[in-house]
């Protein structure tokens, strides 16, 4: 029996008509169009990172942060007005909270009844200078008469026209005469000491009437509480009819248009980071659409915890590495973006940090020139106090003028 191998176009002949060729694998070319997908993305973000991505600096860890203006009595007494409440805007110089002012202003009129009273009698000083240095010419006038009227005696004693007893007398006079003038003059010098290289306005017995006024006129004034600056009052916990005292916080005022954000970076993300720089600020509360702009003004000195009022022991047994956080003040650099989308403090901030231009110092290099935060409410309320004063003088002096 003998086999015998089909030929090649047997095979093909007895081949049936429905074999199809293999297909291509779908999932391997998905994964080749993922790899290079991936790769694409990879060579992006490196080109982003060189160029662009590693000159910023960001973080989350964001917080608005101001001025909180505590409202507080300088004198004690008790509440019988508020003026505004939390929320309302106010301007400096007005009316937050009134005190009783019954007391204060009782004290005030006895303190200018007293400076009157003082400018009169230092008036009365200078006219006794007066009255002396007269007396002390007549006094003079008086000692040269009876020095003559003794000398023309003496000479007639020797011709013996008149008696010794009348020598006598006339000796007498002029040592009476010589004494009044000593005590005159002593008088006289009395009398210049107080009131030497002054004016009535300057005397030292003015001076004190004044202050004492002065005083009077501020615990009067003190009474009434104003707001130091521009801005929203927060806060508020004194009520009508409390009893205050000095240094009681009343209530706040926030001026929201002299926020600052507090940016928390990582101590890794501080080598790049410059004063001046300018940063991009976003908010929680408006999302994406409303960007602030502003820049760094001071890099922390120092983290949280060095500052904490127990600051953190290392040198233990048990130590695990923590990146540390300092905080990084960013003003902004218009506050009239503030108008149209205000913050509020506390709020979550997300800042980006510029880090193209690393010209700009890491410290503060020289010493404030101004105040950072000032108020002239009250250097308003000694001005008047000063004006009630020159007003009194002015109308205790000779005449009423």
């Amino acid at each position: 029996m003998s086999s015998q191998t089909p030929t090649a176009a047997e095979n093909t002949a007895g081949a049936s008509p429905n074999t199809a060729a293999p297909k291509k694998n779908p999932r391997g070319m998905m994964l080749r169009v993922l790899a290079i997908v991936v790769l694409l993305a990879v060579v992006g973000w490196a080109l982003w990172y060189f160029l662009d991505g590693r000159w910023y600096e960001g973080t989350d860890d964001a917080y608005v942060n101001g001025n909180v203006v505590q409202i507080t009595p300088q004198v004690p007494g008790t509440v019988v007005s508020i003026g505004a409440d939390d929320g309302d805007l106010v301007h400096a110089g007005d009316v937050l909270v009134q005190l009783d002012p019954s007391d204060a202003d009782v004290a005030l009129a006895e303190a200018k009844a007293n400076l009157a009273n003082t400018v009169r009698k230092v008036r009365g000083l200078y006219s006794n200078v007066n009255g002396a240095q007269a007396d002390v010419a007549a006094r003079k006038i008086a000692v040269e008469k009876a020095r003559a009227d003794y000398n023309r005696r003496v000479a007639l004693a020797r011709s013996g026209a008149i008696s010794a007893e009348e020598l006598a007398h006339a000796s007498d006079a002029l040592t009476s005469a010589e004494s009044g003038l000593i005590v005159s003059q002593q008088t006289y010098e009395t009398s210049k000491v107080l009131v030497d290289d002054t004016v009535v306005a300057s005397h030292p017995d003015v001076q004190v009437a004044a202050a004492r006024l002065r005083a009077a006129f501020l615990d009067d004034a003190r009474a009434t509480l104003v707001a130091p600056v521009d801005g929203y009052v927060a806060k508020r916990s004194v009520q009508v009819g409390q009893r205050v005292q000095p240094g009681a916080p009343l209530m706040a005022v926030v001026p929201l248009h002299g926020v600052w954000v507090d940016a928390n970076f990582k101590e890794t993300q501080l080598t790049g980071m410059r004063l001046g720089q300018p940063v991009e600020i976003e908010s929680d509360v408006y999302g994406g659409k409303v960007k602030y702009k502003g820049k760094v003004e001071s890099l922390g000195v120092g983290t949280g915890s060095a500052f904490s009022l127990l600051p953190a022991q290392n040198a233990t047994g048990n130590w695990i590495k923590i990146v540390q956080r300092i905080p990084v003040r960013i003003v902004f650099d218009d506050p009239t973006q503030l108008d149209k989308h205000p913050l509020r403090l506390g709020m979550s901030l997300t800042v980006d940090v510029s880090l193209h231009d690393q010209g700009g110092p890491m410290l503060a290099q020289q010493s404030p020139t101004q105040p950072v935060f000032s108020t002239d409410v009250y250097k308003r309320q000694l001005a008047k106090a000063d004006a009630a004063i020159t007003r009194i003088v002015h109308a205790n002096m000779a005449g009423g003028k």
